[in-house]
Order: structure tokens, then C-alpha cells, then sequence
């Protein structure tokens, strides 16, 4: 008899055991989701969390987002995992392919165990009944059964395999941000039949009206970015080197910022393909270029805010001397700042920035390309000096986007 109390024991015990295990899974995916950015796609506007309807426009028409709440009707509730594995894996919902608007070609590299925490969490957030909007594509696009042929020519599911010859951090660092993170799927250059030309992975490319910048290791280095600063940029929002904004914002808000300390170390080192810390170089500002009409008009429309030194202001506004995005070849994503502005920027309780107002309507072309002269001249090292001609083509490029992406 002695003998069978232990047992007994044990049996009553495991229930716990078993739901201590549950729990800890569903919490496991529940963190996974944050890195997978869900909520942020999968919600609208003080909509409910996971009920899908938000809408993302294409080359081809508006597509909308999914329920992907618990619910069993319009939900993924009625999901078994096999299901739910073939849709985030192979692109391929019980009600057949999805678009790859659903980063499916990032997330066919999350690892078996990491599925399974996934689905725990998905089964368990709270059902909503919202229905899931009709997308809005044009022929041939609205024919899912094209989408095989897309998945046949450009989509190899295979879990995330660790490169041997780099660190475990690095390696860490790779899967998140390639496979839950899907960086790739804005920062990669896409081919003409939209997959990610992978030969330019993280070399930048257009999103909308802004451009997702380069971000490879060679890039980041060049331009002076320290580990310090990319953490804080992933971490917060707001680095030595500038703010982000647009997609990017709620990228980090919703993301990014939840990384727990191992994982924000692991996606600097990998960012930067260095083990040790990486110092990054001193912020640039070359008081030589205060002269001429550039810098009239920077002291002007810029100087209080940003500083007559590039400086910035804690809390109100980012420094310039060193900021990134002046600092990129690539100008589209600094007239975009400067012609229509930037919302306010909250990031958390303790980092926030004040709205910049845009400047399309008091800028000629003149003005406007002696202005980002300057700004170039004085806040970075960078050579690139725009005629006027340069600058009223950028300006029109930079104005039929913007118009592109407000219908």
C-alpha cells in the first residue's frame, strides 16, 4: 500500500502539471505573436484584437485582413493545428490559398515546437464574432487557384536551419527577425512577379509612399550605427540616429519594443553580423555649410525645432546631426518628412516626439533643393547634392506615391 500513495499522488498532482505546461505554452505564443507583429494587421482601429478588416491596398486591388480570433465560425477556432501549420507554413487556408500579403513566406521558417506555442495561443485569445470583409482585387488576381502557381514558382517551405559557422546569438537573432519578424518582406527588393528577390535581401525598397531602407550589416556599419543605437531604435523607437515612422512605427510599437533583453541583444548582433559590441562613429555636423540660402531656410523652418546644430530636442523633436535618414542615398523618405510631415510620434511613456508639420506648400523647388543640399552638407557625410531638375523629379515622384496612397 505504501507504495501506491506515491502513485496516487502523482495522479492527483498531474492535472496541475498539465495545465501549469498549457499555460506556460499559451504564454510562450503569446509572446511569439508580438514578435509576429499579429495584432497589428489583424486589427483595426479601436477594433477588436485579431478580428481582421484591416485593409491593405496592392498593385492588384484592397485586401483585408482575416479573423484570426478563436472564434469557430468566423474565426480560426474550428482549426486543428495541421491547419493552422499549412496556413502560416504553405500559405494554404482550410478555405484555400491566402494571399501573400500574409507574410507566410517569412513565417514557413518558424520551428515545429514554436508552432505548436503559436496555436495554443491563437486557440485561447477571446472569440469575435466580426465577420471577414470580401477583398477587392481585380481579374486575374481574384482567382485563388492562380495563387499555386505563384507558391510552385517562389515559395520552398523549410524551417529556420542554424548556420554552424556563427553564434548562437546571431543565429537567434536571424530567426526572429526572418522568420516571426519578416523584415525581409519590406526591407528586400521584390521581382517582377512581386517575390522577394532574396540576392538583395535587406537592401531597401518602396512600401507605399516611403521607403523601407537598407538594412544589411555593410549599410548600418557604413552609416555609422553603433549597437547601442540599434537597440534602442528596436527597443524604443528613437536612437542618436533618428526616429521611425510610418509602418515601421507600429511595427515597433506593437513588436519590436516587446523583445525581451536575450532576443534584442540577439537581433543587434545579427544585424550587424558582429559578436562584439559595435561602437559606431561620432554624429556628423560640419558648421562650414552654414552659409547661403540653405541655411537661411534651415534656420528658418528647421532650427528651433531641430536645432541650430542638429541637436534636437528630447521629447519634441530628433536630432539631425547623424540621422539616418538623411544619411541614405535614397532621399524619397526625407521629402516625404518634408512635404507632409510626421504625425506625433508615442513610442512609450517615457519617448514621444510632437507632430512636424509639412512644408509642400511653402516650398518651391529652388528652396526645396537648397534646403536638402544643406541638410545633406552639414548633417552627414554623405556627397549627394540634387540640381534643381533632380529635385522637381523626386518631388513628382515623391507626390504621385502619396497620391497613390491615399485612394
Amino acid at each position: 500500500m505504501q507504495k501506491l500513495v506515491p502513485l496516487a499522488m502523482m495522479f492527483a498532482v498531474s492535472p496541475l502539471a498539465m495545465a501549469d505546461a498549457e499555460n506556460d505554452l499559451v504564454q510562450q505564443g503569446k509572446y511569439l505573436s508580438e514578435l509576429a507583429d499579429c495584432v497589428a494587421c489583424h486589427t483595426t482601429d479601436g477594433g477588436e484584437p485579431y478580428a481582421g478588416g484591416l485593409s491593405f491596398k496592392t498593385p492588384f486591388g484592397t485586401i483585408y485582413s482575416t479573423n484570426i480570433t478563436s472564434d469557430k465560425k468566423e474565426g480560426m477556432g474550428h482549426y486543428s493545428f495541421e491547419e493552422f501549420e499549412k496556413a502560416l507554413r504553405h500559405g494554404v487556408a482550410p478555405k484555400g490559398n491566402l494571399y501573400p500579403a500574409m507574410p507566410y513566406t517569412s513565417f514557413d521558417k518558424i520551428t515545429q515546437d514554436d508552432m505548436r506555442a503559436l496555436y495554443a495561443y491563437f486557440m485561447s485569445t477571446t472569440p469575435s464574432s466580426q465577420p471577414n470583409p470580401d477583398n477587392d482585387v481585380m481579374f486575374p488576381a481574384n482567382i485563388r487557384m492562380g495563387l499555386k502557381a505563384w507558391n510552385l514558382l517562389n515559395h520552398s517551405p523549410q524551417e529556420y536551419v542554424a548556420d554552424s559557422s556563427k553564434s548562437e546569438d546571431w543565429n537567434r537573432g536571424n530567426y526572429i527577425l526572418n522568420s516571426f519578424g519578416h523584415c525581409a518582406e519590406c526591407h528586400t527588393p521584390r521581382d517582377i512577379t512581386f517575390a522577394m528577390d532574396q540576392e538583395q535581401h535587406y537592401q531597401g525598397a518602396m512600401i507605399g509612399n516611403t521607403w523601407a531602407p537598407d538594412i544589411t550589416p555593410e549599410t548600418l556599419v557604413d552609416q555609422g550605427w553603433s549597437s547601442e543605437d540599434i537597440k534602442d531604435l528596436i527597443g524604443t523607437g528613437y536612437s542618436r540616429k533618428g526616429t521611425v515612422v510610418g509602418e515601421m512605427y507600429t511595427a515597433i510599437y506593437h513588436s519590436l519594443s516587446k523583445f525581451d533583453e536575450k532576443d534584442l541583444n540577439a537581433a543587434t548582433v545579427y544585424l550587424l553580423d558582429s559578436d562584439e559590441n559595435v561602437e559606431g562613429k561620432p554624429l556628423t555636423f560640419n558648421a562650414e555649410a552654414n552659409e547661403g540660402e540653405g541655411y537661411n531656410l534651415y534656420m528658418g523652418y528647421c532650427a528651433s525645432c531641430h536645432g541650430v546644430e542638429g541637436e534636437g530636442k528630447t521629447n519634441f523633436a530628433p536630432g539631425l546631426a547623424g540621422n539616418g535618414t538623411l544619411a541614405h542615398d535614397n532621399s524619397v523618405n526625407l521629402m516625404v518628412a518634408t512635404l507632409y510631415g510626421i504625425k506625433p510620434q508615442h513610442y512609450s511613456t517615457l519617448v514621444s516626439f510632437d507632430a512636424m508639420p509639412g512644408y509642400d506648400k511653402d516650398l518651391s523647388d529652388s528652396e526645396l533643393t537648397e534646403l536638402v543640399n544643406y541638410l545633406k552638407a552639414a548633417f552627414t557625410p554623405s556627397s549627394i547634392r540634387f540640381t534643381e531638375a533632380e529635385m522637381s523629379e523626386l518631388r513628382k515622384e515623391v507626390e504621385e506615391n502619396q497620391e497613390n496612397a491615399a485612394h
